[in-house]
């Protein structure tokens, strides 16, 4: 069975950005190429039994198996010794991912307590949006009675759009919830109050 965001993607979503885009091919649409999920492990790193624990609820979020990320040289200050298991790591293409970012956008990020949106600084001129998720229990596949520890995740979605708008305006379009700075519009209120000041005294 095709994902929901996979049809919506092929009959509406390409049609929409050609028109805004001003794109004569469809082909040079920007899409959605992958999504790159990290779980840190931290101290539990060092159990076997949490880590059993912690790959079973990322496989439960994305469907799919992680990969175990190991530290690549000895850092005194992080308690990290080379070799040693890092952390947690999926990439999701395809159907998998339709699916995933479906599940995020429309039911997770919503359980987010206070959630406000997604930061546009959160985008890079590569065509990457990246941002983290402090509780990974926000995902109804995991089952809060059984979580041993609350972890965090990082997301990245990788796109082929070559610019920071384009990404955004993808992005939205699969009513990813992004929002404007705040901190960039109170700087400008802030900057329009002394000139008019200026201009008054």
């Amino acid at each position: 069975m095709i994902p929901r965001l996979k049809e919506r993607y092929k009959n509406e979503i390409i049609k929409n950005l050609m028109s805004k885009l001003n794109y004569k091919n469809a082909y040079s649409v920007p899409k959605i190429e992958k999504v790159v999920i990290n779980m840190g492990l931290g101290l539990d790193a060092s159990d076997k039994k949490k880590i059993k624990s912690s790959i079973q609820d990322i496989s439960a979020i994305t469907g799919q198996h992680p990969v175990v990320t190991k530290f690549k040289k000895s850092i005194s200050n992080f308690k990290s010794r080379k070799g040693a298991s890092a952390g947690l790591k999926v990439t999701l293409r395809s159907n998998r991912m339709y699916e995933f970012i479906d599940r995020m956008v429309n039911i997770a990020l919503p359980r987010i307590k206070d959630f406000r949106g997604l930061k546009e600084s959160n985008c890079d001129k590569f065509g990457n949006f990246s941002f983290g998720i402090k509780e990974h229990i926000i995902f109804p596949e995991i089952n809060f009675d059984k979580v041993e520890s609350i972890k965090g995740l990082d997301v990245t979605i990788v796109t082929t759009s070559q610019s920071k708008e384009d990404t955004i305006l993808l992005l939205k379009e699969f009513n990813f919830p992004i929002i404007k700075n705040l901190e960039k519009k109170i700087k400008k209120v802030k900057k329009v109050e002394k000139t008019e000041k200026g201009k008054n005294g």
